[in-house]
């Protein structure tokens, strides 16, 4: 391959007989071409075209010319390029782990002959993902008809975005864990999710079920769906976002004034400015005041006593760190099911009670001892401030009162990101999943009538009483979505019932593993421009995952070059019979509209420096007189 790079070659293949007239062709030119593909290298080619003796066209007016078709196999048109380049490409960047960056492309190419520029791998990753969405769209009755055999196929709708830019919103089939639409929206409307809706529904038909969150904008466009096909199928809440919305309207309000109070008495950065003076202290004997920390902890004395000199300086460091240490009580999970401030409280209160007990066995040393007091005095604030004591009361009443219903609901932490949420080791079968569901359901239920009686007893508390109206309403609200989960499969799917997942964390999980992936690409936290920039159609590149779904659009990964090719060649022949595209344009044209106050596109625009001169002059300007009656801006 390598000792073919730059060889000249002819292609003249013998041409058929014209499908019009059935008459001869002949030589009407030849080209000269540049080619580079994995599995001939780079080359040059001269073509010989053959045209129409009798000069015969096509519907659309072009004339009927032959050209040699084992180019047309091998590279796009009007490129230089393969298609099993682009699709090298595009598997190494949206597919393949971890996903590579541009200049690791390159080098790989290299390796086998061929040399792209960092801007044309980045235009043959994009050209990849618009074959792939057209050859998607193009196997739309295969797939219709899997997702039919399956027995149907519950709709999980959901949006992910960084800071409020780059939302990708995804139509997501459940039970075969495939994304059927993936559409990058300005911002999340509903009439802009009931377009892409309609535009899923059309090409893989109604789905079974629809697992949604509690979003107004999903809830509306998918009660607009529903009422336009005139369906009756169970539209199902996420249960962790209907406990997640619960717990922020129960525990936000105090929990941001348990905050606002640690950060008027300052006690975090008085401990983290202890911690720091401690450890230049100790300049560079810390590691062997880390030691010393180590044996400290493992005595079992029961005098609790602290060390003098250094290791009594490091222990009090030690002390003040593991308050401030607070957030690994969270155990990764995120507010409302974490509650930081709270766990900050706990851990204060108890370091001061320690501190107590540490000063009762008079240290000797007489820094030591002064440094535990200054600790002491630090966190001494929260142990006896009356607002501390008030507003962890009411939160500490009103997170039992969440708990209740997580236990209810039994559900258990997220899993932290990057975790492969398809599968599961400890999966019950169908039928106990359907039994844990009844169990679910009725516990709830079980609460739902305990808190309506506490609510009505006398001696509750107002507090309570309003949290409980919370519960309450959110249940009224909600109830009716929680439930209905278990499916009737029709007899050409073999029978029988097959349940919907409770929550949308397929969805959820699969915007994690995107991010995640995006993280590990770039090297980047915020990956707000990353999102911005990526194609919507990189969502279905995760489907060629699932060999199922491979098996339908090629057959192989290593046929879907061919698959391309021939969706040129298919297109070529619409083309010249002058056939019309039949796509459905009401989703594009929804997407169009814009509706971000300042998206991408606006920034550039009003970022110009024609923007600035036009402005600042304009207000430099002296303004023109107006007639008395006319001055007022209305």
């Amino acid at each position: 391959m390598l000792a073919s790079n730059g060889v000249h070659i002819s292609v003249c293949e013998q041409p058929q007989s014209c499908p019009h007239c059935g008459g001869p062709c002949h030589v009407q030119k030849t080209v000269r071409r540049h080619g580079k593909t994995i599995k001939h290298g780079q080359f040059e080619v001269r073509e010989t075209v053959h045209v129409c003796a009798a000069r015969c066209r096509h519907e659309s007016g072009a004339l009927v010319t032959r050209r040699a078709q084992c180019l047309t196999e091998q590279i796009m048109p009007g490129r230089v390029v393969g298609y099993d380049v682009m699709v090298f490409v595009g598997l190494e960047r949206f597919l393949h782990q971890p996903h590579r960056q541009r200049d690791d492309i390159r080098d790989a190419l290299r390796a086998v002959g061929i040399e792209l520029s960092s801007g044309e791998v980045s235009n043959l990753a994009r050209l990849f993902l618009e074959y792939l969405q057209e050859l998607h769209h193009a196997r739309t009755e295969q797939l219709r008809a899997a997702l039919a055999q399956d027995g149907g196929w519950p709709l999980h709708v959901d949006a992910t975005g960084e800071d409020g830019r780059g939302t990708l919103l995804v139509a997501y089939a459940g039970w075969k864990k495939w994304v059927l639409g993936a559409w990058k929206v300005p911002t999340e409307r509903a009439d802009v999710i009931l377009a892409c809706l309609r535009e899923v529904v059309r090409q893989f038909g109604p789905p079974c079920a629809v697992m949604r969150d509690l979003g107004k904008a999903v809830t509306d466009a998918v009660n607009d769906l529903l009422g336009e096909l005139k369906l009756d199928i169970p539209v199902l809440a996420c249960h962790l976002h209907f406990l997640n919305d619960i717990g922020t309207d129960l525990l936000e309000p105090a929990h941001a004034q348990l905050c606002d109070v640690f950060r008027r008495t300052k006690v975090r950065p008085k401990a983290r400015g202890l911690a720091r003076e401690l450890g230049r202290k100790l300049g560079n004997e810390i590691g062997q005041a880390r030691e010393q920390v180590s044996a400290w902890q493992h005595q079992t004395e029961a005098d609790h006593s602290i060390p003098k000199g250094r290791a009594g300086i490091a222990t009090v460091r030690a002390l003040a760190q593991w308050v401030l240490d607070f957030k690994a009580d969270s155990a990764g999970q995120d507010f409302p099911f974490a509650r930081p401030y709270l766990d900050l409280y706990v851990r204060c209160v108890t370091a001061r009670r320690a501190v107590d007990a540490f000063q009762c066995s008079r240290p000797e040393d007489k820094k030591v001892r002064r440094t535990l007091k200054r600790l002491g005095r630090i966190l001494a604030p929260v142990a006896s401030d009356v607002p501390f004591r008030q507003i962890v009361r009411r939160l500490r009443a009103r997170a039992q009162l969440l708990d209740e219903l997580r236990a209810a609901l039994r559900l258990v932490p997220k899993p932290r990101s990057g975790t492969n949420y398809n599968t599961s080791k400890d999966a019950p079968t169908a039928e106990q999943a359907a039994t844990q569901l009844r169990d679910v359901r009725q516990q709830v239920e079980q609460l739902t009538q305990s808190l309506e009686q506490r609510r009505c007893e006398r001696g509750t508390v107002k507090d309570s009483r309003e949290a409980i109206d919370v519960v309450l309403r959110h249940i009224r609200d909600h109830g009716q979505y929680l439930w209905g989960h278990s499916i009737c499969l029709p007899t050409e799917a073999g029978g029988g019932t097959r349940l919907v997942e409770r929550t949308n964390n397929l969805l959820e999980g699969f915007f994690d593993v995107i991010k995640h992936n995006e993280r590990r690409r770039s090297g980047r936290k915020n990956l707000t421009k990353d999102l911005e920039q990526l194609p919507a159609a990189a969502a279905l590149a995760y489907n060629l995952s699932s060999p199922e779904y491979v098996n339908i659009l090629c057959g192989t990964l290593e046929r879907l070059p061919d698959a391309f090719a021939q969706l040129d060649f298919d297109k070529r022949q619409r083309a010249l019979a002058g056939q019309q595209s039949t796509d459905d344009v009401s989703a594009l044209a929804a997407l169009q509209i814009e509706s971000a106050s300042l998206p991408t596109d606006d920034r550039r625009l009003i970022r110009a420096e024609d923007m600035k001169r036009r402005i600042v002059n304009a207000a430099k300007s002296r303004a023109p007189y107006l007639p008395r009656g006319r001055r007022s801006l209305g």
